[in-house]
């Protein structure tokens, strides 16, 4: 089974020809992938083993007319962090390369990798919410619901929390988490 550890999402329109250089460029085998999580998308892949005797699966889906998603995934064994370091620079370099616009990053090493929903001018504010319906408490709790680690950089949680804390919910969150939240962003 193949299990994603990197994928990044982009948007953008590439000519026949900038497809056929992009999958030169990441040695891609033009025959879509069979396995895996979001293999019906597969256009293109190309599997290896690294150093470690890991089987890795480099990808590239299309989700819709301009929509791309780059991905590696592994079977067994989870890739070691500079096999991982080393492809998000190879596939972030290829969507500069060819004029994609990166949306996000999974998972994030920075600010810039991390999705953020902005929401659309002249938008009426929210009504408050009366009550905080998450099981956390506090800010250590609240890392896992926005998909990110007690490990992952500070950077990526501050743009997460920032995030969270522009909800209605955030005013009803327990006082404990507010003022835990609002320290870490000083501290950063």
């Amino acid at each position: 089974m193949l299990w994603p550890a990197l994928r990044l999402l982009s948007q953008g329109e590439l000519t026949p020809d900038q497809l056929q250089r992009l999958l030169s460029v990441l040695q891609l085998d033009e025959v879509p992938r069979t396995e895996g999580p979001g293999a019906a998308n597969s256009i293109a892949h190309c599997s290896f083993t690294d150093s470690t005797g890991t089987r890795l699966v480099l990808d590239l889906a299309r989700t819709t007319a301009s929509g791309w998603v780059l991905a590696l995934f592994f079977d067994g064994e989870p890739p070691a962090a500079d096999t991982i370091d080393r492809h998000r620079v190879l596939l972030r370099g290829a969507v500069e390369r060819f004029g994609l616009t990166l949306i996000e990053v999974t998972p994030a090493a920075t600010a810039d990798e991390v999705h953020v929903v902005s929401s659309p001018p002249n938008m009426p504010e929210p009504a408050p919410v009366r009550s905080w319906d998450l099981p956390y408490e506090e800010l250590d709790q609240l890392w896992a619901h926005v998909g990110l680690r007690q490990n992952d950089p500070q950077e990526v949680k501050e743009v997460k929390l920032r995030e969270v804390m522009r909800t209605p919910a955030w005013s009803a969150a327990p006082p404990l988490l507010r003022r835990q939240a609002e320290a870490f962003l000083r501290a950063t």
